[in-house]
């Protein structure tokens, strides 16, 4: 007897994910937007509780990860990498790989505003996907996970390690200017776990901003923003 297509489809992204569910009910949940759900307001029944549960697991999983293959690094630098790995961009580009665009349930009026497309929306479900990992087959099946699509990327990072703030402000400094200033200028997601916008100022130029889960984070890539519009930094900036 044929499958009905959603078990086909859901049978399709096990294999890329290299995991099985045993309750297959988690992954659905982890790919069903809040748009989807019955009336759209069932949180219970889309991937939000799971995106919390999810964002916390792969912050474990990455630092153990750091942890272990940089015996040398001081905790500034495994901090800088840790926080790369695990911003929204980052997990953007993770499902992105998983192809998990083609397998979220999204109600009409989302899947109209492109909605698979949405970095936001992308990471948000990656981060569900890890925690029904995580709660199908524990600890070890998501670290199996996070291993497979995030090993890469912490050992060949896509962009500059160095701290950003530092390096904006030692720049304006050594050009006669005034100190970097940060304001958040934005804010969106949910109350329990918010996207801070910053913008970054320095007198006569445009300013830039930056978008990330904590303000700390935000002002990084608010000033990283400002380094590589500036050319300072640049996609060949290492260490």
């Amino acid at each position: 007897m044929a499958k009905n297509p959603r078990a086909a489809a859901r049978d399709t992204l096990e294999e890329r994910l290299g995991y099985s569910f045993k309750d297959p009910s988690l992954l659905d949940r982890a790919l069903t937007h809040i748009s989807a759900t019955p009336y759209g307001n069932t949180r219970q029944d889309s991937y939000q509780r799971l995106e919390f549960l999810g964002d916390r697991v792969l912050g474990v999983c990455i630092a153990e990860m750091l942890f272990a293959q940089f015996p040398d690094k001081e905790e500034g630098e495994l901090s800088r990498r840790l926080s790369e790995l695990v911003r929204a961009e980052a997990c953007a580009e993770v499902a992105l790989t998983m192809d998990l665009g083609s397998a979220i349930r999204l109600g009409e009026s989302e899947a109209r505003n492109g909605g698979r497309k949405k970095k936001a929306l992308l990471a948000d479900v990656c981060e569900g996907v890890v925690a029904a990992v995580y709660l199908d087959g524990g600890i070890d099946a998501a670290r199996a996970l996070i291993d497979k699509f995030w090993r890469e990327r912490m050992l060949h990072p896509r962009r500059p390690l160095r701290d950003a703030k530092s390096a904006l402000q030692e720049w304006a400094l050594g050009r006669g200017l005034s100190v970097p200033s940060y304001s958040e200028v934005g804010r969106g997601g949910p109350d329990h776990n918010p996207i801070f916008r910053v913008e970054v100022q320095l007198p006569g130029l445009e300013p830039a901003q930056g978008e990330g889960r904590t303000k700390r984070v935000a002002e990084q890539l608010a000033a990283e923003a400002f380094l590589t519009r500036e050319g300072v930094w640049t996609e060949e900036t290492h260490e």
